[in-house]
C-alpha cells in the first residue's frame, strides 16, 4: 500500500486539526482540494474533498464512522496519552482514553473532524515493535 485516502467535508477544517491541533507537516496542500501527508518512506496520507473526490470515485457516503481504524503505534504509554491529549486539545470531538488491554498492549482512540478512527497503542510484542521508525 502507498496510498491512503479519507473522503473529507473540508479540507480546511481538516487541516486545522492535523496541521495546526497535532502538528503534522503536510508533504503536499493542495488548497481545498487535497491536503497530503508522508506516513512512511512509501506511505502517504491523502485528505481528499468529497466533492472532487466524487467527481473520480463516485458518491461517497457522509455521517457514518466508516468500518476502519487508522493505527499509529508508538513507544511508550506516556506517548500514547500525550498524543490523545493532543488529539483532545485540537478538538477531537471523541476520545476514549487509553487502557491496558487484553492482548498486552495500551491504546485508546480518537475521531478526526469526519469521523475517522485512529487509535494509538504500544504494542509490546516484536510484531509491534516492527512498526515503530
Amino acid at each position: 500500500m502507498s496510498l491512503v485516502t479519507l473522503v473529507v467535508d473540508d479540507v480546511a477544517r481538516s487541516r486545522a486539526f492535523y496541521v495546526d491541533g497535532l502538528g503534522w507537516t503536510a508533504e503536499f496542500d493542495g488548497g481545498d482540494e487535497v491536503l497530503m501527508f508522508r506516513l512512511g518512506e512509501h506511505l502517504l496520507l491523502s485528505l481528499w474533498n468529497r466533492e472532487h473526490a466524487a467527481r473520480e470515485i463516485g458518491e461517497v457516503a457522509a455521517g457514518v464512522t466508516a468500518p476502519v481504524t487508522l493505527a499509529h503505534n508508538v513507544a511508550t504509554t506516556e506517548e500514547v496519552d500525550r498524543i490523545l491529549a493532543l488529539a483532545r486539545d485540537a478538538g477531537s470531538p471523541l476520545v476514549s482514553e487509553a487502557v491496558a488491554r487484553g492482548w498486552g498492549g495500551y491504546s485508546g482512540y480518537f475521531s478526526d473532524p469526519d469521523g475517522f478512527r485512529w487509535e494509538i497503542a504500544v504494542n509490546p510484542t516484536p510484531l509491534g515493535n516492527s512498526l515503530l521508525p
